[in-house]
């Protein structure tokens, strides 16, 4: 089989595996695809976790041994043992198949390569690393969970070509075109929780849900990040406290904020953290901690310049995907996505790892890891005004 050919049948796996969009939480997604004289014979994904393996429910659809010649293709490494699933491992041996390809680890098992190991003892033939970083970035989530140990915190602008998100004025829509924001729809429904700032959501009044064409509108966990609650001392509450998700809703705010606008959210069925802090400001190190407890392993900030500045300044942000508009506005007063910070040397910047580029239209998409420096200088008059 060629490279070709294996690269084809792995990307019918992701295709598969894509299926659990979103809907897998806290597992991974992960696609299998069963090959027979050049032909997809069966496939599996997981989008429902149940109380067998992958590998064992693609079998038992199958309804038959597979050919001695047929060859599986797996996203992600099979497990080699579990409390809680029978083992893929297992499954793959006693099905009598002899060929295995895979294409990322599974960040779970230790030792590293486990599964694969396990595979090669009982006699299996298996090729490890095939579209490895398409499969490991179908999981981002997922991998930093587990690696990490905490959710990841991930921000979206789109700006102009020269970065900015807003005219001086304040107008920003649209500043992308409507096949970039079907794709940040996308995307809120991976993530199982949307952030906002209470600037922007106030300014904006947005519902923080996935509406993508042909689907039902979706809503996860919706975080407003109000340090002064803001927000509930508007005479007319925004649409996210009132409307038909408002449980799904979480205002974190801290102890300096006023206890009659935490009941008047209460009150409407609106869930209230309340962080101790030194000042007006959530603190976002313990509010990842908190997520981390409640099991929240994603958050996708859609806040303005300040909510996302402030998570570079703390070093909480992990992820950045910026959308690109063909767009140049060339004023000093419009309004840029990040500031803050005081960069002298560009070996001081901040970059992105693991980079993926995408094209909406006439828009372009580039995010990836963010990667800080030993040495990060902060303006803190820029936030501690606001």
């Amino acid at each position: 089989m060629t490279r070709s050919e294996k690269e084809l049948f792995m990307n019918a796996a992701l295709d598969e595996a894509r299926k659990g969009w979103g809907r897998t939480h806290p597992q991974a997604m992960i696609g299998a695809v069963l090959v027979e004289n050049g032909n997809i014979i069966a496939t599996k994904n997981v989008i429902q976790p149940g109380s067998q393996s992958l590998e064992s429910r693609l079998f038992k659809s199958l309804g038959r041994k597979p050919a001695p010649e047929a060859k599986l293709f797996l996203t992600l490494e099979p497990g080699a043992s579990s409390n809680r699933l029978e083992s893929g491992v297992r499954a793959i041996v006693e099905s009598g198949l002899k060929y295995v390809f895979i294409g990322a680890g599974d960040p779970v098992q230790e030792p590293e390569n486990k599964g694969v190991e396990a595979l090669k003892e009982a006699g299996v033939q298996v090729e490890r690393r095939i579209l490895t970083e398409d499969c490991e970035d179908l999981n981002l989530i997922f991998n930093h969970w587990v690696n990490k140990r905490s959710p990841l915190l991930a921000a979206k602008s789109a700006t102009t070509i020269d970065g900015k998100i807003a005219c001086r004025t304040g107008e920003s829509k649209w500043i992308t075109g409507e096949v970039a924001r079907q794709d940040v729809m996308r995307w809120r429904r991976l993530f199982p929780a949307i952030g906002v700032g209470a600037g922007t959501l106030i300014e904006d009044d947005s519902r923080l849900t996935s509406r993508i064409d042909g689907e039902e509108e979706w809503c996860g966990v919706r975080f407003v990040i109000d340090g002064l609650l803001r927000t509930a001392m508007e005479r007319f509450l925004p649409s996210i406290y009132t409307d038909d998700f408002r449980d799904n809703t979480i205002v974190v705010t801290t102890d300096a904020a006023g206890t009659g606008y935490i009941r008047r959210l209460e009150t409407e069925g609106v869930n209230v953290w309340v962080m101790p802090a030194e000042n007006m400001k959530v603190p976002f190190t313990e509010f990842k901690q908190k997520c981390y407890d409640v099991g929240i392993n994603g958050i996708y900030f859609e806040g303005g310049s300040k909510l996302t500045s402030e998570l570079l300044h703390t070093r909480q942000l992990d992820y950045h995907f910026n959308y690109r508009a063909p767009i140049l506005l060339g004023d000093d007063k419009a309004k840029p996505v990040y500031r803050g910070m005081r960069i002298e040397k560009l070996s001081h910047a901040l970059r992105l790892e693991r980079v993926r580029h995408e094209t909406f239209g006439d828009d372009q998409l580039m995010r990836g890891f963010i990667s800080y420096p030993s040495h990060l200088d902060v303006d803190e008059t820029v936030f501690s005004n606001e």
